[in-house]
């Protein structure tokens, strides 16, 4: 991961682009999201669906570079170890789904009772 901060740091300062704004940065990452979402568009294809579609899947793989590119710049600008950051993420979506009792749900992903109850109690914490 960190060669893949430095190679996004020098094609940053190349352009001069090292002092760029948090927050045009974050608008970047949500801009080429939306982006991404668009060959999602008006449709709700399955997992396999989508990946036995090869021009889906090339738009998908530009647009995702495109995120991905913006969300690391944005840490490398601000000085954030990636990989650290992700891990932290990580371990912390680990305690708050269990990945026993996640597969034990029933239905697609994210509609099931029991993640909705632990999505509202964490937020009711925060």
């Amino acid at each position: 991961m960190k060669d893949l901060e430095k190679k996004i740091l020098k094609h940053l300062k190349e352009r001069n682009w090292d002092n760029l704004r948090p927050a045009d940065m974050a608008k970047s990452i949500m801009i080429e999201g939306a982006e991404l979402l668009e060959n999602f568009q008006w449709e709700n294809l399955s997992l396999e669906e989508v990946k036995k579609n090869k021009a889906k899947m090339g738009e998908i793989e530009k647009e995702l570079a495109d995120v991905l590119i913006c969300a690391i710049q944005m840490a490398v600008l601000l000085k954030l170890d990636v990989e650290k950051i992700v891990l932290r993420k990580l371990k912390a979506v680990a305690l708050k789904y269990p990945a026993a009792l996640m597969r034990k749900r029933k239905g697609e992903p994210g509609t099931e009772e029991v993640y909705w109850k632990i999505k509202k109690a964490y937020r009711s914490k925060s």
